[in-house]
């Protein structure tokens, strides 16, 4: 169970945000020195205060903050729009050691920091990336065939293609690569 404290400067917000955390069976409402995260609203808190993971729900144009609150050590950085499902992954990201990044905001927000996107001399297909992304959550070639529904053969000659498409030695080492690559997100 990972315990979660909320900020925020309105009563609504926080009431809203703590009604988020309860609706997880994996979070529970914490005090803010017992939290193992804590979630805050943009402005609820000076950020230089911030020394536990945390995750920050802020305005989507105002990518200084988002920027200087990643430089400053919040690891998660979320639209204010954000789902209660994706405010929910984000903690649990975070609480794992994980940065967490509303999608698009990368580009804007830090520039240097840009996955690395070099081409591949030939491009995966559909149905590589579906392959890829099985791969990515741990399943077997007969769980990918099973749920592509296709045989087992046809797996190990994609997982063959994929291999040497992102110049990889290894399954794990093709999912690393393809992370990088922001083919795969986790």
């Amino acid at each position: 169970m990972i315990r979660v404290a909320v900020a925020a400067r309105s009563s609504v917000v926080r009431a809203g945000l703590e009604s988020v955390v309860r609706s997880s069976s994996a979070l529970e409402l914490a005090a803010e020195f017992e939290a193992d995260v804590l979630l805050l609203d943009s402005g609820s808190v000076p950020l230089e205060d911030v020394s536990q993971p945390a995750v920050l729900l802020t305005d989507i144009s105002d990518y200084a903050a988002v920027s200087a609150a990643l430089r400053s050590g919040i690891r998660g950085v979320l639209s204010r729009d954000a789902t209660p499902e994706e405010i929910q992954s984000a903690i649990q990201a975070v609480h794992a050691g994980l940065v967490v990044i509303a999608p698009g905001w990368l580009d804007h927000v830090l520039p240097e920091m840009r996955p690395a996107t070099e081409a591949l001399a030939e491009a995966l297909s559909d149905r590589e990336l579906e392959v890829l992304n099985l791969i990515a959550e741990g399943q077997s070639n007969k769980l990918i065939a099973v749920a592509l529904g296709i045989s087992e053969h046809t797996v190990k000659t994609h997982v063959a293609s994929i291999l040497a498409k992102l110049g990889a030695a290894s399954r794990t080492e093709a999912v690393s690569q393809a992370i990088r690559r922001g083919l795969v997100m986790l």
